[in-house]
């Protein structure tokens, strides 16, 4: 801790932009990352960066899957593969709705 803390004293924060979920959010409504950042953030408060990387590892990929969705279009990407492969073996048949094709009615 500095001898003098200027931000405490001035009223400012500027390690503010590093947390990207942190932020002022329109109509005062949490991001959609909030708590996966949070819980990261908890997690590796004091510690240093090395132990971090091994102690919050598990936090910061929650975290690092909220904002990417790696892992959800990965999924999408397999289960659409799967219904593709039924609709040509003929197990699995398209709903109309879901067909790409318009309707007729009015």
């Amino acid at each position: 801790m500095p001898f003098v803390d200027l931000q405490t004293r001035l009223g400012l924060n500027l390690d503010r932009w590093l947390l990207l979920q942190s932020g002022a959010q329109p109509q005062k409504r949490a991001a959609r990352c909030h708590a996966f950042e949070k819980e990261w953030i908890e997690c590796s408060h004091g510690i240093g960066q090395t132990r971090a990387k091994n102690e919050c590892k598990l936090e910061y990929e929650d975290f690092y899957e909220c904002m990417h969705l790696h892992k959800t279009y990965q999924r999408l990407a397999e289960i659409r593969k799967q219904r593709d492969k039924m609709v040509k073996e003929g197990t699995y048949v398209v709903p109309p709705h879901h067909s790409g094709k318009r309707d007729d009615l009015p």
